[in-house]
């Protein structure tokens, strides 16, 4: 969400996103920024499904044994 922060004139970075949100109004730099951020989920989330194919993995060895 944007706004001001109190303490400086500096408006507030977003740190939210709003899939499908219209971004015409939203500058190079804050685009550019908001794919960083996804990037780095898609990475975050990549992450989590290979730990859980993993667990589910030792799960089925596990059980075969």
């Amino acid at each position: 969400m944007s706004g001001y922060d109190e303490n400086n004139d500096k408006p507030k970075k977003r740190t939210e996103l709003s899939i499908g949100e219209d971004l015409s109004t939203i500058s190079l730099e804050e685009l550019e920024e908001r794919i960083c951020l996804l990037e780095a989920e898609i990475s975050r989330i990549r992450a989590e499904i290979a730990a859980k194919h993993s667990s589910r993995a030792s799960a089925e060895n596990l059980f075969k044994s």
